[in-house]
């Protein structure tokens, strides 16, 4: 797959599109993506993805920025795995905000894209002031010379699949609706950095993980998986917060005690997979009070996957 950082330069090929956040890349994503790499196939064309980074949200208001359910990495990584040809990742700044819907359509879709078929939800609005919807494409379409389709937004029973419904069942420790939403269980990925090495003096070594300046769209003690250590996933508890009880800085962290597992993987990076929320995230004023209560969520971690099939 081919990941263009802009689009300095126009693609070679005639192709197949779809646009959209596709945060967390959820069945929904998942769906459209797979369509647009069907219809490519058939039509000879090269299956394409756009995106955008910063979320636009995030640009037009960072005051109320909301967690993301992946990373621009994670996103990448999930879109290759629908064998798509390109990802074309735009940065959205005050030049694309305040491109028009027609000039989008003139420059992007047809100089640089060269599109042929434009799959969109049934929501998208693009262009200065949104003023571009699925109306608007389809009248350009029939002038630019690509066929232009919408997708209904897919639902779970009767749930509609969204970043928003899915990122609402996180902060509320309800992973296994997460998941169905997902189809997949709700991960983190990042690189095993050094840590205080508390956990090693009592007993319960951590893998940890920075998250720096990503807010994590759920906190507390988990029961995980882990994966890109060996070639089976190993199960542990995990915490993610901002570690009360051994930090003042508020800055998120990822740690993972992993099961039988005592090898070093410093620089490793690794993919944690959330199934099970134990409980909120607590400070405690004693080691001993800390040690009783990690002994604790061990215990439900491995009472968990004991009572559950994965």
């Amino acid at each position: 797959m081919h990941i263009h950082l802009g689009l300095s330069q126009p693609l070679t090929n005639f192709c197949a599109l779809t646009i959209g956040n596709f945060d967390g890349v959820h069945l929904g994503h998942q769906m459209m993506i797979e369509q647009v790499v069907t219809q490519a196939r058939a039509r000879h064309l090269d299956s394409v993805v756009m995106t955008f980074e910063p979320h636009p949200k995030d640009f037009f208001a960072p005051q109320f920025s909301q967690p993301r359910l992946t990373s621009l990495r994670e996103k990448i990584e999930l879109i290759e795995a629908v064998n798509v040809d390109h990802v074309v990742i735009l940065r959205f700044n005050h030049d694309l905000a305040n491109t028009s819907a027609e000039e989008f359509v003139n420059r992007i879709l047809n100089q640089q894209l060269h599109t042929r078929y434009l799959l969109v939800g049934d929501d998208f609005r693009f262009g200065a002031k949104r003023q571009g919807d699925f109306a608007y494409l389809a009248t350009r379409s029939k002038e630019s010379g690509f066929i232009c389709e919408s997708m209904n937004s897919h639902k779970v029973g009767q749930e509609r699949v969204s970043s928003s419904a899915i990122r609402e069942a996180l902060q509320h420790g309800l992973l296994d609706t997460a998941r169905k939403l997902l189809g997949r269980p709700f991960f983190i990925s990042g690189r095993v950095a050094f840590g205080k090495q508390l956990g090693r003096t009592i007993g319960y070594p951590t893998a940890n993980i920075p998250l720096g300046r990503r807010i994590p769209p759920l906190q507390g003690i988990f029961a995980v998986t882990v994966e890109g250590l060996n070639k089976e996933s190993l199960k542990g508890v995990a915490s993610l917060g901002t570690r009360p009880s051994v930090e003042s800085n508020h800055e998120p962290w990822l740690e993972v005690h992993l099961f039988n597992f005592n090898e070093t993987i410093y620089g490793q990076r690794i993919h944690v997979n959330f199934y099970h929320k134990i409980r909120d995230e607590a400070e405690f004023t004693t080691l001993d009070a800390l040690i009783k209560q990690i002994d604790s969520d061990a215990e439900q971690a491995k009472a968990y996957f004991t009572s559950h099939t994965l």
